[in-house]
């Protein structure tokens, strides 16, 4: 089997390609990406392309899956290009609907997208647990989010021009790892929680575990949407109380504000819209992921936030 991977060298690319290659799903891995990569096994090849780059779509002849990672999170990468909303979409929306309608000529027989659980949004109305038919509702001036439901969006009329390729949407929560965007596992090791009233639950889950999704999706061929999360749910206050003995309340406003002046400064920062969703429950219903793709993290929460905390090994 010939799988071409977006984004390969990014950070979950970093955790999926090796554990692809080591699955012996993957007969050959095809890597796509503007950045370097070096993987040391022979079976992989990899382009130094942006995905919009019309030498992209030759490397997807004779491919039997595509699995789509190319995308801007938190700015990363771009520098000072990152305030410019232009630009971001048009990597990641535009950048995905041309690859995707690439694989559909070349006859690739399957696609997964990983989409993202930011597509919810962390509501004060959303219910204890959201299942893949809930709405999709991107916290205002997360990028990131609206991206991802732009993508989702436009999958839906393009899957059903193409029924002969199978379209599978993972949709992880916050991913948290050796190979994730530093500030994620940041928040898990500073000291400062939204003070919010009721407490809002939330979950993560590990970059491994979101790899082992995708070899799982891959092996199956799986058409569908799938939430992604580690169980069982936690406040932030609590997560942090895993590794520290102190914590810090703070006023969502005050945090809010503080956020977006880093934001201005560092791309370090993430996106303004990302830290609205602290305020507000943003837990997943995980049950069809465990009955189609019979997928279950290996690791709970709790273990997520020691390890991410701590920078355990990343041997899940």
């Amino acid at each position: 089997m010939r799988i071409v991977v977006t984004g390969s060298a990014g950070r979950l690319g970093r955790v999926l390609v090796p554990r692809l290659l080591a699955s012996g799903l993957a007969d050959e891995v095809t890597g796509i990406d503007r950045a370097p990569a070096a993987y040391a096994d022979t079976r992989y090849r990899h382009h130094r392309l942006d995905v919009r780059d019309p030498r992209s779509a030759a490397l997807l002849e004779g491919a039997d899956a595509l699995a789509h990672l190319a995308f801007v999170l938190m700015g990363g990468g771009l520098g000072r290009r990152r305030h410019d909303r232009e630009v971001v979409r048009g990597i990641n929306v535009e950048g995905s609907c041309r690859v995707f309608e690439a694989a559909a000529r070349a006859g690739v027989r399957q696609l997964v997208f990983v989409s993202s659980a930011a597509v919810y949004g962390a509501w004060p109305d959303n219910p204890p647990r959201l299942t893949e038919t809930a709405p999709l509702r991107a916290m205002p001036g997360f990028a990131y989010a609206e991206d991802k439901i732009a993508v989702e969006r436009w999958l839906d009329d393009f899957s059903s021009a193409h029924p002969d390729l199978t379209v599978t949407r993972l949709r992880p929560h916050a991913i948290v790892g050796a190979q994730a965007h530093p500030l994620l596992n940041l928040v898990l090791k500073q000291p400062l929680y939204p003070a919010a009233r009721p407490v809002p639950l939330t979950q993560c889950i590990w970059e491994q575990d979101v790899a082992r999704a995708m070899i799982l999706a891959l092996r199956q061929r799986t058409p569908g949407i799938f939430n992604l999360a580690a169980d069982p749910p936690m406040s932030l206050r609590d997560m942090l109380g895993l590794v520290r003995r102190w914590r810090l309340p703070v006023t969502p406003s005050l945090l809010a504000a503080t956020h977006r002046l880093a934001w201005r400064l560092t791309p370090a920062a993430g996106e303004p819209g990302w830290v609205q969703g602290l305020r507000h429950p943003l837990v997943l219903d995980t049950r069809q992921a465990q009955r189609t793709l019979r997928f279950t993290p290996l690791l709970d929460v709790a273990e997520c936030v020691r390890r991410a905390a701590r920078g355990w090994p990343d041997d899940a």
